[in-house]
């Protein structure tokens, strides 16, 4: 078993559960491990053989650019996507970040962490 991660992807969207969140938008954090067999591509050398963290990355701009009122549910569609469109992926954990969130202090960032593992 390995692990791939894609960690710190950067978007501007406009998730929330308030209307200024909706118009005005702010900056989110996703991170997103996979892991998946890699013995294959270790072997090989060749890109069909593995994860592509290109594919990871396009779901992840994909899913964040679709508005929801919780992170949960941007969270459980990228996961749901992975499993989907990625066979070779056995496990897979994401995290959404929403920096500087409007809750009303001085918080660096609210997260959110799924996990899911491939059903049978």
């Amino acid at each position: 078993m390995g692990i791939i991660r894609v960690n710190n992807i950067r978007l501007y969207t406009n998730h929330g559960c308030l209307d200024e969140e909706a118009k005005i938008g702010s900056e989110y954090k996703v991170n997103i491990e996979v892991k998946a067999d890699l013995q294959k591509s270790a072997q090989t050398d060749e890109l069909a053989d593995t994860v592509d963290y290109v594919h990871l990355n396009n779901i992840v701009k994909e899913e964040m650019a679709i508005r929801s009122k919780l992170l949960e549910h941007v969270a459980k569609r990228i996961l749901d996507r992975v499993f989907h469109e990625i066979p070779m992926v056995d496990e897979a954990e994401v995290s959404v970040a929403k920096i500087n969130p409007p809750i009303g202090g001085n918080v660096e960032e609210v997260v959110i962490v799924l996990k899911d593992v491939r059903k049978s």
